[in-house]
């Protein structure tokens, strides 16, 4: 055990080709001893791929199923046995398998079920396929890939229907697979299926014919956003939405001037499940122009000292809570703060705090209060927190992600 130990000295770090070579035996036996650091055990599975010992195949097999196992050894060891599917797959389908918690595990099982050919999958797969997180998204493709090629699509296609947004999306992958044109699918309530359709399309000409046929504004849309992604030609993408009468998403309360400023920064980047009316307006309107960071920073400080307040210099958001970035600046006035959009003359801080907000407004910003900053953008998905939905004014304005 020592040789695995010098092998891997510590987390993260790991002799791969001396691992290659190290006795397969042992390297099985120190995975089956849980009481080994689990990052030793990862890096020992990783180094059995194509060599695991018929001998330690079962308890191999006992690590996956024990539930107290940590789950990077349990997932790593799926990924190994992926020819054990005769023994795995009862404990994979199992009921008490949808009891899972630990991290990444409920993924990779449906994975694996993919993957040894349980087609009784296939519609979790399809969610798990459509999620927005990366690495579920991958793992779901990975295995309905792998039922495909097994059963063939239209097998797969007939086990999952067309009832959910994942289901069209599924669909639409397929057919775009096999050569199909996917245009008609820019007209799917959907906006996340839409988007998908929109994202694979490849030919200007088809688009441009489209346009004239779409049978609602919202594919008509998603066609003017899939050209410009190809073209890049503004002018054209402007006539189409003239054309359309400049449809946009109204919002109760967002004036020319916040909508400006959000549009612009959150439409280019926005979730998959937002309306297209943002993304197009935001390609066809003129963005605000943003003053000099700094001039502005000193321009608010001047004020907040002229009032009398005491005051610290002015830090990023992510420098003031120690981690991540964002769209704003904090300046601490004693036992309150005060927050600096980058997106526009945009302030707010406690609504007591008077003092500031006078000082601030005198100087020509614009104090966001509790009412305008409590506005939901509707239609626009940004993420946030792990969310992906539409948030209010004072987190888009004010944004700060770790």
């Amino acid at each position: 055990m020592r040789d695995i130990e010098r092998l891997v000295p510590s987390a993260g770090r790991a002799d791969t080709v001396g691992l290659s070579e190290f006795d397969a035996g042992e390297l099985a036996r120190y995975v089956a001893d849980h009481a080994h650091p689990w990052w030793r055990r990862r890096s020992c599975v990783l180094a059995l791929a194509g060599r695991v010992p018929e001998r330690y195949a079962a308890e191999l097999i006992a690590r996956v199923c024990d539930p107290e196992d940590v789950a990077e050894v349990r997932i790593a060891l799926l990924g190994l046995l992926a020819d054990r599917g005769a023994e795995l797959l009862p404990w994979l389908r199992h009921e008490d398998r949808r009891h899972e918690r630990s991290y990444a595990m409920p993924e990779a099982i449906l994975k694996a079920r993919g993957l040894f050919g349980d087609r009784s999958a296939a519609p979790e797969l399809v969610t798990l396929a459509a999620s927005a997180w990366p690495h579920r998204r991958a793992a779901g493709e990975a295995a309905l890939d792998a039922l495909v090629t097994r059963y063939g699509a239209e097998a797969i296609l007939a086990d999952i229907g067309v009832a959910r947004p994942e289901d069209r999306a599924f669909h639409v992958r397929m057919r775009h697979r096999a050569g199909a044109d996917v245009t008609d699918a820019l007209a799917d309530s959907d906006h996340g299926v839409a988007y998908l359709a929109q994202s694979l399309l490849s030919d200007p000409v088809r688009l441009r014919g489209y346009l004239g046929e779409a049978p609602t504004t919202d594919a008509a849309l998603w066609a003017a956003y899939a050209l410009h992604r190809l073209t890049g030609d503004v002018d054209e993408t402007r006539a189409v939405y003239e054309a359309l009468g400049s449809p946009r998403v109204e919002v109760d309360g967002l004036d020319e001037e916040l909508r400006g400023a959000i549009v612009h920064e959150y439409a280019h980047r926005c979730e998959r499940q937002s309306d297209p009316r943002w993304r197009v307006e935001a390609l066809c309107t003129d963005p605000p122009v943003r003053p000099d960071q700094d001039r502005r920073l000193r321009r608010a400080t001047a004020a907040l000292t002229a009032a009398g307040m005491a005051l610290e210099p002015p830090v990023p958001c992510g420098e003031y809570h120690h981690q991540g970035g964002g769209t704003y600046h904090v300046i601490e006035c004693g036992e309150s703060e005060v927050s600096v959009s980058t997106l526009g003359p945009f302030v707010t801080g406690a609504a007591t705090d008077a003092a500031a907000r006078n000082a601030l407004e005198s100087a020509g910003f614009r104090w966001i209060d509790e009412t305008t900053g409590a506005i939901r953008v509707t239609g626009l998905c940004v993420y946030y927190f792990g969310e992906r939905e539409p948030v209010s004014v004072d987190t888009l304005l004010f944004y700060w992600q770790d």
